[in-house]
């Protein structure tokens, strides 16, 4: 799921105090021949609340496996997001099928500035700070989505230092 981005940590889920967000439920129906038949998709975002984060999607017969089954999805897909003093190193943009997120980073005491989906994703990373908009589709599938391929995108200055090959000192100083 993360093979595109470059500087994608993936996290195990031993040992993480993990708290999970129900994103959305959905009701599908499939017609057969003797009527129709419901079922349930959920998706889940976990989270510890300081930069460990994952998403899952979970479809069942019934609401509560379903949710159990999404979180379980989440857990094998936890990855590590860069976080600097409660919000975001820089603003970045990220898409996924329709959807469209723009993120930026916020000083202190702003709060979380942002929608359902997105909020759900922010909050679980531990982001405290932050200005965000949601453009395009608000299926909530691919908002999630969307937020996480701008997140996965974000690199803090270590990460830079460490891919030029340079102090961190030289970095902001020049």
């Amino acid at each position: 799921m993360y093979h595109k981005y470059k500087n994608v940590e993936r996290v195990k889920p031993s040992g993480l105090e993990l708290q999970d967000h129900l994103v959305g439920v959905q009701r599908v129906t499939k017609v057969t021949k003797g009527g129709r038949a419901f079922g349930f998709s959920a998706i889940v975002v976990v989270g510890n609340g300081n930069g460990v984060v994952g998403q899952g999607l979970g479809k069942s017969k019934d609401v509560a496996s379903a949710i159990a089954k999404a979180i379980e999805d989440a857990k094998k897909n936890l990855v590590r997001i860069p976080i600097i003093k409660k919000t975001l190193p820089h603003e970045q943009k990220g898409k996924y099928g329709g959807a469209r997120v723009f993120l930026k980073p916020a000083s202190h005491g702003t709060g979380v500035i942002a929608g359902g989906a997105v909020r759900a994703v922010l909050e679980s990373v531990g982001v405290h700070d932050v200005l965000s908009k949601s453009q395009g589709s608000s299926n909530p599938h691919n908002v999630v989505k969307a937020t996480f391929d701008a997140l996965l995108q974000l690199r803090s200055a270590g990460m830079i230092a460490k891919e030029r090959g340079i102090s961190l000192e030289k970095v902001f100083n020049g």
